[in-house]
């Protein structure tokens, strides 16, 4: 089972592209290790270097007729991946 939920296409994420740093959802309980291996079986490129971030999930409350409902998105975790020189990840390709 792959770790990698799925790559996270932002304004920001993007600009990070031109450097060879691609930004990926994965899952809370997944390792450097385990991300490496799958980013490099499932794209074909040499990973250099990873940096994981665990987040936070969002307050959210909304109104309704029976008053005040608040929640919490869910927690998650991003990898931010550095690939070899050279090499490209294309998200698009399969469309």
């Amino acid at each position: 089972m792959s770790t990698l939920k799925r790559p996270i296409v932002t304004e920001k994420a993007t600009g990070l592209n031109e450097k060879g740093r691609y930004t990926f959802e994965v899952e809370r309980t997944a390792n450097k290790v385990q991300i490496k291996k799958d980013i490099e079986t499932l794209y074909g490129v040499t990973v250099t270097d990873i940096n994981t971030m665990r987040t936070i999930g969002k307050m959210k409350s909304k109104g309704t007729k029976g008053g005040q409902v608040s929640g919490r998105r869910a927690h998650g975790k991003k990898a931010i991946v550095t690939v070899k020189e050279g090499d490209i990840i294309d998200f698009y390709s399969n469309l």
